[in-house]
């Protein structure tokens, strides 16, 4: 009788617990059910696009470019797939070759322009912070070659406590370039003690040396 009893009272204080929530109960239900189906969509959606985009960039890397023809056919991919799928790998990746080859031919103010595209597209809450450091490694690389060192140094203020040897290396260079040399070998120590390879340390130990001259 007891257990029975006991259930019974469980069974009241359900129902009597659902009575006095239903509408936000029901709400909650709502709100779950709006939530999964926005995210089953969202899963779908970026598999078509990814698709989309990867049938694209094939395209690109298959074109010819030795003919005029070619050039503009390939010209055209890339366009197609930066402004349709911006915030895909693939657009990621077609973005970084483009900007690699014109600082490999020293065209530094396309390449500049392409990196900068790559930092503003992976940028941000849910960008891609792989592509973003490479993009912000080589603008900083690309302005200390032109001798803007404020600049260079403003891509990479996001990394003050990087853990990366080789942006303290970078961040040394431009304030030894700016005959920063206390500043410059604190940073170069720093890459020193990450460095895991003796030639990286043995270049950055080098550079130290000479500024202590």
């Amino acid at each position: 009788m007891n257990e029975v009893f006991e259930n019974n009272t469980a069974v009241t204080k359900l129902r009597n617990f659902y009575v006095k929530y239903q509408k936000l109960i029901i709400a909650i239900f709502i709100l779950l059910a709006f939530l999964i189906t926005a995210y089953i969509v969202n899963l779908q959606l970026e598999k078509k696009n990814n698709e989309q985009a990867a049938e694209i960039y094939n395209k690109w890397i298959a074109q010819e470019i030795d003919t005029e023809e070619g050039k503009n056919a390939s010209n055209e991919f890339f366009q197609e797939l930066t402004d349709s799928f911006p915030s895909s790998g693939y657009s990621m990746i077609a973005i970084l070759n483009k900007a690699t080859l014109e600082a490999k031919v020293g065209n530094l103010d396309n390449s500049y322009e392409k990196f900068n595209q790559l930092k503003e597209m992976s940028d941000g809450f849910g960008g891609n912070k792989l592509f973003n450091k490479i993009a912000r490694i080589n603008l900083a690389r690309i302005l200390y070659a032109k001798e803007e060192f404020d600049k260079a140094l403003g891509v990479l203020d996001i990394y003050t406590t990087s853990t990366d040897a080789l942006i303290h290396e970078l961040i040394g260079d431009i304030l030894s370039k700016q005959d920063k040399k206390d500043l410059a070998i604190e940073q170069y120590d720093l890459a020193k003690q990450k460095y895991s390879n003796e030639a990286s340390i043995s270049i950055v130990s080098m550079k130290i040396s000479n500024l202590a001259i």
